[in-house]
């Protein structure tokens, strides 16, 4: 029992559950009230037993253009929430808050700022995504938090502050669990870095900062990988949304779907005999364990239910996921989502059947699956579900859910637009498929995907026939208002005409007064006219 508290709440040494995850444990509530609470939960936990793993595989640079002593590369970190342009830039001037103003609250621009800018403010004082939000509200189209604390690792490079000591891992810029709403990348500069930067924007100095994002795309091949489980919340609307998505790529990307377990062996949960000590969070033995969704270790839903239901997803992705899209997969989550996962039927084997019967699956050969690689409910180990853990050592997974393209971390919300767009973005120039060509550019993605054609553009994009047409319309509209003022002038000097050679210059032609005939100047040849 201790061993399960000391597993479910040591994030509480953190002093950070009230404060952003906002509950008071034990509590008992359904799953599908506590996505937000589930979530955070999970992301602090996670920070608490997982070895620190430095985010050093990032997507983007940073350069500074001017000042001229500032110029060059630096060394950052980027938001695990927020929306990067991939393939794009942002080059703009540096804005600072100042020492006084921590952006925890909303920021009023001064008059002289000039949009657009990107907004530099000092970490500390509230979560990241709180200064980001505060940033975006004001107007920023990119924040730069600057570490006010040095990393041990760089102590003969950075100054530290009075009365501080150096930080033994670096700070991950990770979603609060309500990062939804961020639009506009962010990173974190070193304090090294950040400094000097922060003293030339003292001196009004201008500075000039360029962000870029990029991933690796190296062929015609994209490969990309999902982090999430059973009760990942947050990526729920992503994984019922983005079956479409991998259809449309086919084999032009091969998916890899993981399911994100802790290892309850560094968490203590298994003593050198082999007995599961955190019992109903773990399975064989205590090796692999999950957090209770429910907060409740008396329900009939436990972590080890989610270990089950993660294990059983692996073994669905080994039957049908050697074409590198799994179908069946993008099927069973989709359908288990919409009939399962509720508090009392997410371990109804009999839900499970259904879905599975409904879709096709053989649940029998699912079931020998799981049994064939490790039976959960013994010592030993289970091959699919050690492989998660190996593999989120060596990737450096240290949050859920998070995806990868082409081996690179991609930053900012689990969207559909987030997600295809940094695929379309990891094929070699010239080698994106169709439907990326077609649709990463459009303003709604997913519309695209689903209709197989964008109808609408991003603004800031035009298609050939819009400025084709407009630019059709805009002559032919010159073209009369010419016509109209061109006759206009015409009848108005003809007028004038008129009024000349009846005032000065009188003319006869058998007997009738210029007044009573024509007078047009093709006339001036006629020979019967007199001049008097």
């Amino acid at each position: 029992k201790d061993a399960q508290v000391s597993l479910s709440y040591e994030f509480k040494k953190f002093k950070l559950q009230d404060k952003v995850c906002n509950i008071n444990p034990p509590y008992k509530t359904s799953i599908i009230n506590n996505k937000m609470v589930n979530f955070c939960r999970s992301a602090l936990l996670l920070a608490a037993l997982a070895p620190s793993l430095e985010a050093s595989k990032v997507s983007s640079s940073v350069k500074v253009h001017l000042p001229k002593d500032l110029q060059g590369g630096y060394d950052h970190r980027e938001a695990l929430f927020g929306i990067p342009p991939y393939g794009g830039t942002i080059q703009q001037n540096v804005m600072y808050t100042g020492k006084d103003y921590d952006l925890c609250t909303p920021f009023i621009t001064p008059p002289h700022w000039k949009s657009p800018f990107i907004l530099m403010v000092d970490r500390g004082g509230c979560t990241f995504v709180q200064k980001v939000r505060n940033g975006q509200h004001a107007g920023a189209v990119a924040v730069v938090i600057a570490d006010n604390v040095c990393q041990c690792k760089h102590e003969d490079l950075c100054t530290p502050e009075p009365n501080t000591q150096c930080e033994k891992h670096e700070p991950i810029m990770a979603d609060d669990g309500s990062g939804y709403d961020i639009t506009i990348p962010s990173i974190l500069m070193f304090k090294q870095d950040a400094d000097p930067i922060k003293e030339a924007l003292v001196k009004n100095t201008n500075v000039m900062l360029e962000l870029s994002w990029t991933l690796p795309n190296p062929d015609d091949h994209v490969e990309w990988d999902l982090w999430t489980s059973p009760t990942d919340y947050v990526s729920m609307q992503f994984k019922n949304d983005f079956r479409e998505a991998a259809l449309a790529l086919a084999s032009h990307a091969s998916f890899t779907p993981h399911m994100y377990i802790y290892d309850g062996i560094e968490a203590k949960c298994r003593t050198d005999e082999g007995e599961n000590l955190c019992t109903t969070m773990c399975t064989n033995g205590g090796r692999y364990c999950s957090t209770d969704p429910d907060g409740d270790f008396d329900s009939e839903l436990t972590g080890a239910d989610v270990v089950k239901e993660s294990v059983r997803r692996l073994c669905l992705w080994e039957q049908f996921g050697d074409d590198g899209v799994g179908l069946e997969w993008w099927d069973y989550v989709r359908s288990f989502s919409e009939n399962c996962d509720s508090a009392d039927q997410f371990n109804d084997e009999d839900c499970v059947k259904e879905v599975m019967e409904d879709l096709n699956i053989d649940y029998d050969l699912v079931e020998e699956c799981i049994f064939n690689h490790g039976d959960l409910n013994g010592k030993d180990k289970n091959d699919l579900l050690q492989k998660q853990l190996d593999d989120k050592a060596q990737q450096g997974v240290v949050i859920m859910p998070v995806a990868y393209v082409n081996g690179v971390v991609v930053r900012g919300a689990l969207e559909f637009a987030t997600i295809f767009k940094a695929i379309c973005a990891g094929f070699a120039s010239g080698t994106a498929p169709f439907i990326c060509t077609e649709c990463a550019n459009c303003e709604n993605e997913k519309a695209c995907v689903l209709g197989g054609k964008c109808t609408t553009k991003a603004s800031n994009t035009v298609s050939t026939n819009t400025f084709v047409g407009s630019l059709g319309g805009v002559a032919i509209f010159f073209t009369v208002i010419g016509a109209a003022l061109f006759y206009r002038q015409q009848m108005k000097m003809r007028d004038e005409v008129r009024g000349i050679l009846k005032e000065y210059m009188p003319v006869e032609k058998n007997g009738l007064t210029a007044v009573d005939v024509d007078t047009a100047i093709e006339q001036d040849d006629d020979d019967d006219f007199r001049m008097t």
